[in-house]
């Protein structure tokens, strides 16, 4: 079966994803909305997608099967229930929510429609969670006792730009977005390679001092003054779990912006900006071959116009060997591929989990793991290093039955 979207959202970043799901087979139609409407309009037109929907409210009242949400991180929450309960399909760009309570609210508007929902991490599919995902399945790792996953992006590389592009006039409010509270692409890229999930939590956060309107209380609408945080989390059934959320730090976040460690009582992997080494008590294998990414867009493409120069590199990265191109349809491998090559396999996974009834891998149970422990960290940090307890919801159900039909896990 094929099916119609709606995207809600016309930044920097959600064109990027338009593209491919126009691409992709088994969807029928792309429209786009955007509370500037010239945005939507033009990214229509750039791409020539279906057409517009003058807001949300118009979107879901029309026939449209699913919706893809790439509105500003805090709002993600109570769009995703909206669109649930009016029957649509959700995509949703992260982090799934910004509160327990809202993160709850998703599993049980899945959990009572049968719908889909699914939350496009881009972590699950970097090249290095890949390799520790196949390093697990294959017993390598031995008992795994400890990792680390950082998301080390400065704001002077592109966030500025983006926070000024998305909040306009009053964009420093919104700049001081706490680190904490967008975890996913550190803590994603943990379980994403070893499974699991964190049981609880201990932050420090490192309060700014640039004095430049960003992350200062009295402009903050988080109440934030935090740029930095690390974050000490305990791993079901023993072992922890480190997590560095860094928006002033010394580092080319243009070349790689995620990295992660996995540590095992019989073999372990790191990951650097330009290297990745496989350890064990023999000796190290250099694999950065598998896991470094090609271009597939030089950075002066048309296609990235609207895209910061900052950012470009992270749409410009393709596929790593350690990818597997041969599971996209053929549209999709013609495209590029961006933040190190995981947007096409993002748009077949939600796709797929539309088309055939299938549970996506970051579900609304799954997306809840990668979102909430930051949450808690932050609550963490604003308490002095507090240990506070994570809730868990779970595993996936292995099948949802509702009046939509059945969804069964992949």
């Amino acid at each position: 079966m094929t099916f119609s979207l709606g995207v809600v959202g016309a930044g920097q970043f959600s064109g990027q994803f338009t593209k491919l799901f126009n691409a992709h087979p088994l969807v029928s139609e792309v429209y786009v909305t955007d509370v500037l409407p010239e945005r939507a309009s033009s990214l229509v037109e750039r791409q020539q997608l279906a057409g517009t929907f003058s807001g949300f409210e118009e979107l879901l009242a029309s026939d449209v099967d699913a919706v893809a949400i790439f509105t500003q991180r805090w709002t993600h929450g109570p769009l995703v229930v909206q669109a649930l309960r009016a029957g649509k399909h959700v995509y949703s760009a992260v982090p799934m929510a910004i509160s327990e309570e809202e993160i709850a609210a998703i599993i049980e508007a899945v959990r009572e429609t049968g719908l889909t929902y699914m939350m496009g991490e881009t972590s699950y599919y970097n090249p290095a969670t890949i390799y520790a995902r196949q390093q697990k399945d294959a017993g390598a790792f031995g008992r795994i006792f400890y990792a680390e996953g950082d998301y080390v992006h400065d704001m002077d590389l592109g966030f500025y730009a983006a926070y000024q592009y998305s909040g306009g006039e009053e964009w420093e409010k919104t700049a001081s977005y706490p680190p904490m509270m967008y975890p996913t692409h550190s803590i994603g890229g943990v379980l994403g390679g070893i499974g699991g999930h964190l049981t609880s939590v201990s932050c420090i956060g490192v309060k700014d001092e640039r004095g430049d309107g960003v992350f200062d209380k009295d402009v903050s609408m988080f109440d934030n003054d935090f740029s930095n945080a690390t974050a000490l989390f305990e791993f079901d059934g023993g072992g922890s779990v480190r997590i560095n959320e860094f928006r002033r730090v010394g580092y080319p976040s243009h070349l790689r912006e995620s990295r992660f460690r996995y540590f095992g009582t019989e073999g372990s992997f790191e990951q650097l900006v330009e290297t990745a080494v496989w350890q064990d008590k023999e000796g190290v294998t250099d694999v950065s071959e598998q896991i470094n990414t090609l271009p597939s867009l030089s950075l002066d493409d048309p296609s990235l116009a609207d895209v910061d120069p900052a950012l470009r590199d992270a749409f410009v990265s393709g596929l790593a060997p350690v990818h597997d191109p041969s599971r996209l349809p053929e549209e999709l491998r013609a495209l590029p591929s961006g933040h190190e090559g995981s947007h096409s396999f993002l748009v077949d996974d939600f796709v797929t989990a539309v088309a055939t009834g299938t549970l996506p891998p970051v579900n609304a149970w799954e997306a809840a793991r990668y979102t909430l422990p930051g949450i808690m960290a932050h609550q963490s940090a604003l308490r002095g290093g507090e240990r506070l307890a994570i809730r868990d919801f779970g595993d996936a159900p292995e099948r949802l039955a509702a009046a939509h039909g059945e969804v069964v896990r992949n």
